[in-house]
């Protein structure tokens, strides 16, 4: 099903994504981020502080507490991960990305077991946090949790770059080279991780939040978060 997975992590899937820069569009109208290099570090403290620090660990969850259903465990680390992230518009964007990939996969693989997540859903136990659905599709797909972390921080990196693209002065191929230059980050930020219980998830990427915070007050903006 590895081709499943491909189209899970398609920047085109109908979820929301484009519509969320999670605080870089802030940091770029202050000037904060002006280039390529300035774009690189940016995106580096988002995948080792929050992606891989943060959200592997909700993908992870699923595939520790599912088996042995542990429901109340997976719902903790979905509750977590939507209280962590201290702006609202971040908040709900995490959310409404989860439940959209909910609603579209449940179409697109109705033969998937969903009842323990929408019973969750119905009776206010979980958000529904986009980690936390993502790893319910890809552990029912039986992706190896490896891959499905690492698709997802590379998920991350992909939509960075095109919303740099958007926003500043990055042409289409200075942005797949800056790309090229990450991704051996990829699996190193993952084996930072891999080890760590589900529940030592953290977040260490203060000046993203404040900017995740203060995107709501921009006089003009392109993203909803």
């Amino acid at each position: 099903m590895w081709l499943a997975h491909v189209q899970l992590l398609d920047s085109a899937l109908p979820i929301g994504a484009f519509s969320h820069s999670f605080g870089l569009e802030t940091l770029v109208q202050q000037g904060k981020i002006q280039n390529a290099e300035d774009l690189k570090q940016y995106v580096e403290t988002m995948l080792w502080g929050t992606w891989a620090a943060g959200d592997a660990m909700g993908i992870k969850a699923v595939y520790e507490y599912v088996p042995q259903e542990q429901w109340l465990e997976l719902w903790e680390i979905d509750q977590a991960l939507h209280v962590q992230r201290m702006a609202k518009e971040s908040r709900e964007g995490l959310q409404k990305m989860g439940k959209r990939l909910l609603r579209l996969s449940q179409t697109m693989y109705p033969r998937l077991v969903w009842g323990p997540l929408l019973d969750a859903l119905a009776t206010h136990q979980c958000y529904g946090a986009y980690p936390v659905v993502y790893g319910w599709i890809t552990y029912q797909l039986e992706v190896p949790v490896e891959q499905a972390v690492q698709g997802y921080l590379y998920n991350g990196l992909i939509a960075s770059m095109n919303n740099a693209v958007r926003l500043m002065a990055l042409g289409q191929t200075e942005a797949q080279v800056l790309l090229a230059t990450l991704l051996p980050q990829i699996e190193q930020a993952w084996r930072e991780v891999e080890s760590y219980d589900p529940s030592q998830f953290y977040n260490s990427n203060p000046l993203a939040e404040i900017a995740m915070m203060q995107h709501e007050s921009l006089y003009s903006r392109l993203f909803m978060s």
